[in-house]
């Protein structure tokens, strides 16, 4: 890898990669993250008083944060993707959100992944947050990648 943002072009202003002369290849990426939670939002989750199911609900959530990735990131490239699979689940009393997005394309699926999670845990906040606002969400962090030429990367 060079080092070099390839999102600022010659003159140092931002730009679209020109990803046209890559050719498509399979390409994976795994991102996760966390959120603390206090006794009082674990007990609303256990007791399924939230505003709904707060995990499934963030698991759709984080499926369409996937799908709208391109919406949100300014120069981030509209992708069609083969599969997106979010994960979210109590671990240790807190909300762990983890989410693997593939395509064959020409330009990798990371911000995908972590865009994935961040929405799935902010959708999971937005539903506990009437009991508890001091819940942390930390962590988000690409696990891994697999595909186009820097090959493949793992945390």
């Amino acid at each position: 890898m060079s080092g070099s943002l390839t999102h600022l072009g010659p003159d140092g202003r931002p730009h679209m990669v020109d990803v046209g002369e890559k050719a498509p290849t399979r390409r994976e990426a795994t991102a996760t993250g966390t959120m603390r939670l206090g006794a009082a939002a674990q007990a609303s989750i256990a007791a399924g008083t939230a505003k709904g199911d707060v995990l499934a609900v963030a698991q759709l959530a984080g499926i369409m944060g996937a799908k709208r990735t391109g919406d949100l990131i300014p120069l981030c490239h509209p992708l069609t993707l083969d599969r997106v699979d979010v994960d979210v689940r109590l671990v240790d009393g807190d909300v762990v959100a983890t989410a693997t997005v593939a395509t064959t394309g020409r330009t990798g699926v990371e911000m995908e992944a972590l865009t994935a999670v961040s929405v799935a845990l902010l959708t999971a906040y937005d539903m506990l947050k009437a009991v508890d606002r001091g819940l942390i969400i930390e962590g988000i962090r690409l696990l891994s990648k697999t595909g186009g030429r820097s090959g493949t990367w793992r945390a």
